[in-house]
């Protein structure tokens, strides 16, 4: 009988036995890098012939687009590919495999506008931290579909060219547990950001990110301060509310662009 991290068996692909497994448990004990998936070749603790997908908090419907990501991603590793070459010819399978989904079919023909979009994606703002700055738990399957199939646990506007100044987006996928956790990495990320007059580091070009190199220092240095803290809050989650609080405090806004 399988033990923890692993949940429910999915099924079966290509000969990979696919996992739904507690993403939260192996971000506190076992890799805190660990996002949506992940297959052997990218997170070595994953047996060989196992796929592993986190468990969904927003009622799922992506397991289809992670499974065919790391198909692709797997077998260009076996092959010799790096990491960097495989994620990027899978993101680009990714990416086709959502565009033929009716979510994204249905909100390109309407030909909406983008603050219907925002609309749409926002789905409860977090009054109790959105004081200074707003925190909005979003539809992530939405963002993924539209803006980034990279997005994952949460975002703000110093990182992210679609969210809006001032703004920090938390996915809707993430377990009310884990929440004040992604919340306060992005915080602590944002703030120690905020310091540089720079705007936001990824853009977007069809769907793939392109990083500023100007900036990715910048970005690389705040996200391992911001991973350590919220690793020791993990283990620590008494001390969460502290650091919270802290925070919250330093958040720095911009005048938003008319």
């Amino acid at each position: 009988m399988k033990k923890k991290p692993y949940i429910k068996k999915y099924g079966v692909f290509s000969d990979f036995q696919v996992w739904i497994v507690d993403g939260r448990y192996i971000r506190t004990h076992i890799d805190k890098e660990f996002t949506n998936f992940g297959q052997h070749y990218s997170f070595k603790f994953i047996p060989e012939n196992e796929f592993w997908i986190d468990k969904p908090y927003s009622g799922g419907g992506e397991e289809k687009f992670y499974i065919e990501h790391m198909i692709v991603e797997n077998r260009l590793m076996a092959e010799g590919k790096t990491y960097h070459q495989a994620i990027r010819q899978a993101s680009k399978i990714e990416q086709m495999e959502r565009k033929k989904a009716e979510l994204i079919k249905e909100k390109l023909i309407s030909n909406i506008s983008h603050e219907e979009i925002l609309h749409s994606i926002h789905k409860k703002l977090l009054k109790k931290y959105s004081k200074k700055i707003q925190v909005w738990v979003v539809n992530g399957q939405m963002v993924r579909d539209m803006f980034f199939i990279d997005f994952t646990e949460g975002g703000h506007d110093k990182v992210y060219p679609f969210i809006p100044e001032n703004e920090i987006w938390l996915d809707d996928d993430l377990s009310l547990r884990e929440r004040k956790f992604v919340l306060l990495h992005e915080l602590h990320e944002r703030n120690i950001m905020a310091k540089h007059k720079a705007g936001s580091m990824i853009s977007i070009k069809r769907g793939q990110s392109v990083l500023d190199k100007n900036y990715t220092k910048i970005y690389e240095d705040a996200h391992v301060s911001a991973s350590e803290l919220e690793y020791h809050c993990r283990h620590n989650p008494k001390e969460t509310d502290k650091f919270l609080r802290k925070e919250l405090k330093k958040v720095k806004i911009r005048k938003k662009r008319r």
